[in-house]
């Protein structure tokens, strides 16, 4: 029970500080799952977060379950869950009460403004994080090469980007290894 708690309070905290949604809570996660917790490796992490996306619901929160699954089986992708989840709730009730009364402001206007570009800071250092780690080689850059210019160029879901990148990556690594 304790360790059922203790999930729920470290991915309450985490969605309690994450603005943004779940790629401003990438770095979080990073920090409190993989170096201070312990609970999952930097390569699972990028593993649940890139089939977070791909499945439906919110990435944060399929993430979270993902992790508490790992670390404490269905009672604990349970508790990852409702603790990601939790703190949005109680914000969101209290904020939808008060938004449509301030949100003509300027100073509201402004904040949000302001969170706005922050958030995009925290999402470009996540995936500063994550081109470090995952871009290792000359496969896994051409394999990026493609996505982001399948992202820049068409229309389509990140399911097909990220099957495209996994078929991508068992190819080309079968070339390599038949060139040797």
């Amino acid at each position: 029970m304790k360790k059922l708690l203790e999930l729920f309070w470290t991915f309450a905290k985490m969605g309690a500080m994450t603005f943004g949604g779940g790629y401003a809570m990438l770095p979080i996660l990073q920090r409190e799952v993989v170096e201070n917790k312990h609970w999952a490796t930097e390569e699972e992490l990028t593993d649940y977060f890139a089939i977070g996306q791909c499945t439906p619901g919110i990435i944060a929160v399929n993430t979270a379950t993902f992790i508490g699954q790992k670390y404490m089986g269905v009672a604990g992708g349970i508790a990852a869950t409702l603790g990601v989840v939790f703190p949005s709730l109680v914000i969101i009730s209290i904020l939808a009460g008060l938004i449509t009364n301030f949100a003509h402001l300027t100073w509201v206007q402004n904040a949000f403004a302001g969170i706005q570009v922050c958030v995009c800071v925290l999402i470009f250092n996540a995936v500063r994080k994550l081109w470090k780690k995952s871009v290792v080689d000359k496969r896994t850059c051409v394999i990026f090469l493609l996505v982001l210019a399948g992202g820049i160029f068409l229309d389509l879901s990140p399911v097909w980007y990220v099957i495209a990148a996994a078929v991508a990556g068992i190819v080309l690594k079968n070339l390599e290894v038949k060139a040797v």
